[in-house]
């Protein structure tokens, strides 16, 4: 009994760090409040100092000309020559005052005190103007400018007083404070929204993008083509690299099965059409053709393994040591062969180890088998490219069979042992890497040359 097929799997969860947009906003909220703040701050203290000092200035003025009218009498008091002009030093409880105190005698006030004086203190001394708050008054806050005089023909020191009420210049302030305070929250609300929808047009192209990924899973297009802003578009570009990387690899994938089938196709056709007609040498029928079908098993599982280790765009490897390593794994098998390495070592390719090793192998071997007992390779850099040179003193190949010996399981020399593989492998998977192998006719030795073109990595 066959079981009912499960729901179907749910799209892995992706871990966020929240949201980009709220971030931004809160970021700009917090520096918006920031400076506003410090800016309010600065704002309120200069506007304050300015509007107190212009609220002392009138009574400023009216102390100096007290100071400049006052005379002592034949009794040693203090009478002014010239009264201030002010109406409101005569209406009682106006909230405008004068004083002249002196140690030891009466005060002489405005009448606008009526039953009130100022308080004197003779602890100090106020050679210069001196302005100050008090309450001494329960009903009233006074602002007072005051300062000490002595007067032609008196030894007294006098202290000179004007006082104002402080509630004009606290209305003052209050109105001010409240103007800048209503004109900062809006301009703060006007930032935030200002950022709010900068934050909205900026992200809309990360929104395209997320419909544009989503349009292709629903298989409306296969590319992202809409034009984006140049922060965005090298994101795109990466991303339509990935997607035509993944199609490549696929469609490869898709080939090699495809080749594979075809291939295994007529060696299995072979052994069952041996095996039902009871033929007589089915055993070596059988041995034949799997020996077919494991050269050609073997031939795409290395392409398989290259066309996977590709993906992987920090493939990277020395040359030197891997040269060096195949040297002495096919000096052991051909002991009578002499082996010289020359040229750059320091050369690093785009190319897993694994596959260098194999491409290397391939072609150091066949000119060990193949060639009359000396083979040199040189390693190089030209274009972009690493050249490895693998030369042997052989018989070389003809110009006309130099195309065809790339075919798989093409040999041209069925005497010595192998699978006819080697050349096609190494063709194969340094076309995977984007490069290239090649035959020519060796200068120095006379025999084969194979040029191995590999991208070089920084």
């Amino acid at each position: 009994m066959n079981a009912l097929p499960g729901p179907p799997l749910a799209p892995p969860m992706v871990r966020t760090t929240g949201s980009l947009s709220r971030r931004m906003i809160v970021i700009a909220a917090a520096w918006i409040l920031l400076l506003l703040t410090g800016g309010g701050f600065a704002l309120d203290r200069v506007l304050v100092s300015a509007v107190t000092r212009n609220f002392d200035d009138q009574p400023r003025y009216v102390l100096n000309a007290l100071i400049v009218s006052a005379e002592i009498d034949p009794e040693g008091e203090v009478i002014f020559n010239r009264e201030p002009a002010d109406q409101r030093f005569l209406e009682p409880y106006s909230g405008l005052y004068w004083q002249v105190s002196g140690e030891g005698r009466d005060d002489f006030a405005s009448r606008s005190l009526w039953d009130r004086r100022l308080a004197f203190g003779g602890a100090h001394n106020d050679l210069t103007i001196h302005i100050y708050d008090t309450a001494e008054f329960a009903d009233e806050k006074l602002r007072i400018v005051e300062r000490d005089a002595t007067l032609p023909g008196s030894p007294v020191r006098w202290r000179f007083k004007v006082a104002q009420s402080r509630d004009a210049l606290d209305t003052q302030i209050a109105v001010l404070r409240r103007t800048l305070l209503s004109s900062f929250v809006l301009l703060g609300l006007g930032l935030l929204v200002m950022a709010g929808l900068q934050t909205i047009y900026g992200l809309r192209p990360l929104r395209a993008v997320r419909a544009e990924i989503a349009r292709m899973r629903a298989g409306k297009s296969s590319r992202i083509d809409q034009p984006m802003p140049d922060e965005v578009t090298p994101m795109v570009e990466e991303l339509n690299g990935l997607i035509e990387h993944n199609e490549r690899q696929a469609e490869e994938a898709r080939r090699h099965a495809g080749n594979l089938a075809h291939a295994l196709k007529t060696p299995l056709t072979v052994i069952m059409n041996a095996a039902t007609a009871g033929a007589d040498d089915l055993a070596v029928t059988v041995v034949r053709e799997a020996a077919t079908m494991r050269r050609q098993v073997d031939h795409h599982l290395a392409r398989a393994r290259a066309v996977g280790r590709r993906g992987n765009a920090h493939s990277r490897c020395a040359v030197w040591p891997s040269l060096e390593s195949v040297e002495r794994a096919v000096s052991r098998l051909y002991p009578d062969v002499r082996f010289d390495l020359d040229g750059a070592k320091m050369l690093n390719v785009h190319v897993e180890r694994q596959d260098l090793d194999e491409m290397l192998g391939n072609l150091i071997e066949n000119a060990a088998k193949y060639g009359g007992g000396s083979v040199f390779v040189t390693v190089g850099e030209k274009g972009g490219f690493v050249e490895i040179l693998v030369e042997d003193d052989g018989t070389g190949i003809p110009d006309a069979d130099r195309a065809r010996i790339f075919d798989r399981g093409a040999r041209l020399d069925t005497g010595k042992p192998g699978t006819g593989l080697g050349l096609a492998i190494v063709r194969d998977v340094a076309e995977i890497y984007e490069g290239s192998v090649a035959l020519e006719e060796s200068e120095d030795l006379g025999g084969l040359l194979a040029r191995l073109r590999l991208p070089v990595a920084a």
